[in-house]
């Protein structure tokens, strides 16, 4: 049996909780505010594996969902100088392989899906503490404090189906302005970002109905080490809460309060590549929602600056 659900509003709200959880309203990626040499460039490549538990309203009469997901992300970082401040430009874009099982009204069900995830371009400028610089005039520069500001766009270019009840690509925009402050000490450095997640309307949900999604409120944390140039190892913790839907006007219960905690370790190759490797853990706050293990790793390399 396939794990297809037909247009009912009610089992629409549980797709809502299905997504996977690489789009979840939640990340923790330390270092995104570092101070980058103007003119450099950095691609890179990464994999990961998420192990997936689905918590659904009993009612929908859906049981031990769960789901393995297999995702492969590529990015591009550019630094360049904005008004004689740090900025960089990333784009990412992910490409996942998933297979989705349960019990249907008792019964057996899975389902699998492979393509693209909606893209992700992000902008962000450090304000303070952060000049745009290059050379030996970067090399021999301290940061201590940097303060900035970004805005990243998730656009709708992802796989979807309307029909699908599981989708890898959501069918609307997300607009998510951030504010970030990092402080340094010694070989130590700690982040804190906030942000805000603003949906524009699914209006192809199911072919007639229309979703609207309330703003989310995230933030996340970081305490870095850093051993030597390259290789550091950073604690995180991220929590998020909002993001309620309605369905033709109709509120879902689908309430995100979501906990996220991670461990990273970043080693260098050589002076222009390196690895890193994250595990990263998920839990719900409340009773509908998803919780998620996932071990992430990714290859970086720079070049320019």
């Amino acid at each position: 049996m396939h794990l297809e659900i037909g247009h009912l509003k009610s089992f629409f709200a549980a797709s809502l909780l299905l997504l996977p959880v690489f789009v979840a309203a939640q990340e923790t990626e330390p270092r995104r505010w570092s101070h980058l040499p103007v003119g450099a460039n950095f691609i890179g490549a990464g994999y990961s594996y998420t192990d997936v538990d689905i918590l659904l309203d009993p009612t929908l009469q859906i049981e031990d969902a769960r789901g393995d997901i297999h995702t492969f992300v590529f990015s591009y970082i550019h630094a360049l100088d904005v008004f004689g401040k740090s900025g960089r430009i990333d784009i990412t874009v992910p490409y996942s392989n998933g297979r989705w099982e349960g019990l249907l009204e008792g019964q057996p069900a899975s389902t699998r899906r492979s393509g693209f995830n909606d893209p992700r371009v992000r902008f962000a400028v450090n304000l303070l503490g952060s000049p745009a610089q290059s050379g030996a005039e970067f090399r021999d520069y301290k940061v201590k404090t940097i303060v900035g500001a970004a805005v990243e766009v998730t656009l709708p270019l992802g796989e979807y189906q309307e029909d699908k009840l599981i989708n890898l690509g959501q069918n609307h925009w997300i607009v998510r302005p951030q504010i970030g402050v990092v402080t340094n000490w010694g070989k130590w450095g700690a982040e804190l970002t906030g942000s805000a997640w603003f949906y524009s309307d699914n209006d192809n949900l199911g072919g007639d109905q229309t979703r609207e999604q309330d703003t989310l409120y995230s933030f996340q944390t970081h305490l870095i080490y850093t051993f030597r140039p390259g290789l550091w190892m950073s604690g995180s913790l991220a929590y998020g809460s909002g993001g309620q839907s309605r369905i033709d006007g109709v509120r879902i219960d689908d309430q995100i309060r979501k906990l996220l905690y991670a461990l990273s370790f970043g080693v260098p190759i050589n002076k222009r590549q390196g690895v890193k490797l994250s595990f990263v853990g998920g839990e719900t706050q409340e009773d509908r929602g998803n919780d998620y293990k996932r071990v992430l790793l990714a290859y970086s390399m720079m070049w320019g600056g």
